[in-house]
């Protein structure tokens, strides 16, 4: 039973999902003090407002505040694209460098189609391979 919850927190999935979490935490108030601090006063300055929450739809007595949600989806972009530009570009040519990623398949000498490494026969022309 042990064995079978080693495994499973070991997996690469899990762990980089941990990862990503605690990244995101810590990566969070950068973010927020970066929308806060340089984005609101420039879009203070454009259109002499500190941010779009003062951007309200009345319908029929209700209110939709869509400008919070302008808001949250300028907070979102810094992220994705911050997170996609520090982490995840610079790690995946790291990967690559060192890692090369190698073929999955051979071309079956006798019918050229494409089959797996370790296949010993081609499933297009049983064609035993060596």
């Amino acid at each position: 039973m042990l064995k079978g919850f080693r495994d499973f927190i070991l997996r690469g999935n899990v762990v980089d999902l941990a990862v990503a979490v605690v990244i995101g935490a810590a990566f969070t108030g950068i973010v927020n003090s970066l929308v806060k601090d340089l984005i609101n006063p420039l879009i203070a300055a454009i259109f002499k407002k500190p941010d779009f929450s003062y951007l309200v739809l009345e319908i029929n007595g209700g209110k939709i505040t869509y400008g919070n949600f302008l808001n949250q989806l300028i907070a979102f972009l810094l992220i994705s694209i911050s997170v996609y530009f520090i982490f995840v570009l610079p790690i995946n040519n790291l990967m690559t460098r060192f890692f090369p990623p190698r073929a999955a398949t051979r071309p079956c000498p006798q019918c050229l189609s494409d089959i797996p490494l370790e296949a010993k026969r081609c499933s297009h022309c049983t064609q035993l391979v060596a």
